[in-house]
C-alpha cells in the first residue's frame, strides 16, 4: 500500500513515533525548549532530537524560533485539530454501532 503525504497522514505519522511524541508532550506541558533542553531529558542523542524535531515541524506541530546560537520550539497546538475532529468522528461512529448492539441484544432477550 502506497503512503500518503495528505496532511492528515503526516500528522498521524509524526505522533506515532514514541520519542516524537515525548518530545512534542514536553513542549506541552513546559512550553518553549531549547535543542539542548530537549536532548537533556530526550534519551537520544542531539542529532536524534533534532530529526525528531524536523518531522514535527513538517507536520505543523512544532514551531522553531532562532535565538543566536541557539534554535528554540514551541508546540503548535492548532495543529492538533485533524487528530480532535477525526477522533470525534470516530466517536460518533462506535457510539452509534454500540447503540445498534444494545438495540440488538435487547430484542434477543425478548
Amino acid at each position: 500500500m502506497p503512503v500518503s503525504d495528505t496532511p492528515n497522514d503526516i500528522l498521524f505519522r509524526s505522533l506515532s513515533d514514541p520519542t516524537r511524541r515525548a518530545i512534542f508532550e514536553r513542549l506541552c506541558r513546559d512550553g518553549e525548549q531549547t535543542v539542548a533542553a530537549l536532548t537533556a531529558q530526550a534519551g537520544v542523542s542531539q542529532p536524534v532530537v533534532s530529526k525528531h524535531l524536523a518531522v514535527l515541524k513538517q507536520a505543523g506541530l512544532v514551531r522553531d524560533r532562532p535565538a543566536g546560537r541557539q534554535t528554540h520550539y514551541s508546540a503548535q497546538l492548532k495543529a492538533l485539530t485533524p487528530l480532535v475532529d477525526w477522533t470525534h468522528e470516530m466517536s460518533g461512529f462506535w457510539e452509534s454501532r454500540m447503540d445498534d448492539l444494545e438495540d440488538l441484544l435487547k430484542r434477543m432477550d425478548q
